[in-house]
């Protein structure tokens, strides 16, 4: 995994620890933490270490790293007792993206509403 970093891109702050975060799980190329604005009673963000600005900017290369999230949300979900839980990624702003530091966010903790059948 490289270094590549947007200094003005607040995930990459908070990889750098330039900005504070309730980190839950770290590694060398993914780290997760609590979301500070939850949308549910578990809400955490898996991210790369890495800047990756969109799904629309992920390499080839770089299949196996996102195939890693949702191992690492299975196991989060599994060690914080969430029987059902959800993952989204949002993609450019249409898409409902707000940073543009490609991450999962890992929704759980109470019943979730069908949105797409």
């Amino acid at each position: 995994m490289t270094n590549d970093v947007d200094p003005d891109c607040i995930f990459c702050k908070i990889v750098g620890g330039e900005l504070p975060s309730d980190r839950l799980y770290e590694d060398q190329d993914v780290l997760v933490f609590k979301d500070i604005s939850p949308q549910a009673p578990f809400h955490g963000i898996i991210i790369p270490k890495s800047h990756i600005a969109t799904l629309n900017d992920l390499r080839d290369e770089q299949a196996e790293l996102m195939g890693r999230f949702f191992v690492i949300a299975r196991d989060l979900a599994l060690e914080h007792d969430l029987p059902g839980y959800r993952v989204v990624i949002n993609t450019n702003s249409e898409g409902g993206q707000v940073v543009f530091h490609v991450h999962m966010h890992l929704l759980g903790g109470r019943q979730m509403q069908a949105t797409l059948g």
